[in-house]
């Protein structure tokens, strides 16, 4: 966005990153080029010196951080300004009550890159394989979701959808089949090659759109599928899905959750899959599948085990440990 002549100011809780960007600039690196664009980057603390005010906000922390930076950048948000939610999870309802649902907008993802160093950003999917879908909460179509659109398309496709809850919870379903890869220290395409993975990833995404199909959510054909590729019996679609995803995030791609793990990290995965199973125990239905990818992830978590692709051992075992 700044590339293409936006007014953008970055805001992170990360002080090197900050620090990183302030004196460098932020690069980025691609299979198709490795440029570096200076961008305006403000520390946290910095804003209360300047007290500035946005009229759109893109808020891209992890699930578990969302309320509270959406209540910060709330006292920096304009009256008629709008918060969008460029995140995993299901978080929209949480920004909605930090600053209140007429300044909240959701939208979807497709984008794989990693951080570990401050300043230096890779990324996965080039601009032409980036895909997003934004939306009010209402499902209406307004001047500022057109803005948005267009910001948007400055960094890959951009959508815009009327079902913005059954958009968010199809790329849960997409999440939730690539969170078991997390805690065996490889990358997609190996992960998805191991024996068994593949058929326990779909597994996970049966569970998880069976479940969103029990809260009446209406299931998008994201990542730019057609409705006649997802509109197929759910096996077919949720295995059209996950090859899709694999196959776009390229070969150097590693999960947001296994990032997280590899960095010693908490991940989102009790945002993600834990969603599942917390909304299954509410509604009678079983979801042995999501649980194990859960349990194995708390014991990364907790040291007890080290990422390693033996772990696809455990995950089958948490499985019939639950049924």
């Amino acid at each position: 966005m700044t590339r293409a002549g936006c007014d953008v100011t970055i805001v992170d809780q990360w002080p090197q990153h900050i620090d990183a960007m302030k004196a460098n600039g932020l690069r980025i690196v691609t299979k198709e080029e490795d440029y570096t664009v200076p961008v305006k980057a403000n520390h946290l603390c910095e804003f209360a010196t300047f007290n500035p005010e946005f009229d759109i906000a893109f808020i891209t922390v992890k699930s578990y951080d969302t309320q509270w930076m959406a209540k910060y950048i709330a006292g920096y948000l304009k009256a008629d300004g709008v918060l969008v939610g460029l995140q995993n999870g299901f978080n929209d309802d949480a920004n909605a009550e930090m600053v209140g649902r007429e300044r909240t907008m959701g939208c979807v993802v497709e984008l794989s890159c990693e951080i570990f160093t401050p300043g230096i950003v890779q990324r996965n999917t080039v601009p032409t394989g980036t895909w997003f879908s934004a939306g009010e909460l209402d499902g209406s179509t307004t001047a500022r979701l057109l803005e948005v659109q267009a910001l948007l398309k400055h960094v890959g496709k951009c959508d815009t959808t009327d079902n913005i809850y059954g958009a968010k919870w199809t790329k849960l379903i997409a999440n939730s089949m690539t969170c078991p890869f997390s805690s065996l220290g490889l990358k997609n395409w190996e992960a998805v090659k191991l024996p068994g993975m593949f058929e326990f990833s779909v597994e996970v995404g049966k569970e998880s759109f069976t479940v969103g199909e029990a809260l009446g959510h209406r299931i998008e054909p994201l990542f730019g599928l057609t409705s006649e590729q997802i509109s197929k019996d759910s096996d077919e679609a949720i295995t059209t899905v996950m090859r899709k995803m694999v196959h776009d995030v390229g070969p150097n791609a590693r999960t947001h959750a296994a990032q997280d793990h590899a960095k010693g990290r908490r991940s989102e995965i009790e945002y993600i899959n834990g969603r599942v199973v917390l909304e299954g125990a509410r509604l009678g239905i079983a979801t042995p599948y999501n649980h194990a990818v859960c349990e194995v992830a708390r014991k990364t978590h907790r040291g007890e085990i080290h990422l390693d692709p033996s772990n696809l051992a455990l995950l089958q075992a948490e499985v019939k440990n639950v049924a």
